[in-house]
């Protein structure tokens, strides 16, 4: 079995009951002997940016809108963001993996806009305490692969499940066509 590790990506697959996590892409953030965090990436809301966080809506990546994180904090906010040059990362920039990092939201926006190629902003995260995720993958409620900075900032997050895993080598492909629920194949 392969190791959880931050910028890879957790897959729901149908075996996942939790209704939190049915059909979603999960973007892991930071993964340690603790446990591990990431956020949901194809969960928009129709909150603006701008109504949660003033001053970040003109740099967000398309659609301007917050994104549900997961049910941990719902009324805190993480930011993802691409740097525009990698080698020159921008103020409050924390790696993830190539190509991504955290942002602090409360650095002023007008000081790292030109440097960011891309930015999600999230509303709540996705938590599991030490050996949980473990246990999650093992019952194969996940399926753990690669994630691409790309992934983050797609302007249509719908189709990014049956994406991710049908770009997959192998048998992992065959799995962006099984339907969620199985009594429906």
């Amino acid at each position: 079995m392969q190791t959880p590790a931050a910028g890879m990506l957790l897959v729901a697959s149908p075996e996942m009951r939790d209704p939190n996590f049915a059909g979603t892409v999960v973007l892991l953030l930071d993964v340690n002997p603790e446990g591990a965090l990431g956020v949901v990436l194809n969960r928009p809301t129709p909150i603006p940016v701008d109504a949660a966080l003033e001053g970040w809506e003109d740099m967000v990546s398309q659609p301007p809108k917050l994104f549900a994180g997961g049910p941990c904090e719902p009324n805190a906010a993480l930011a993802v963001g691409r740097p525009t040059n990698p080698n020159e990362p921008p103020i409050s920039f924390s790696k993830i993996a190539e190509g991504l990092g955290m942002i602090e939201l409360d650095t002023p926006p007008e000081l790292i806009a030109s440097s960011l190629s891309g930015l999600r902003i999230f509303a709540g995260y996705a938590g599991w305490g030490a050996g949980q995720l473990e246990g999650e993958l093992e019952e194969e409620a996940w399926y753990l692969l690669p994630g691409l900075p790309g992934d983050v900032f797609r302007v249509d997050q719908s189709h990014l499940r049956r994406e991710v895993l049908a770009r997959q080598p192998g048998s992992a492909a065959w799995h962006a066509n099984r339907p969620l629920d199985p009594t429906e194949n």
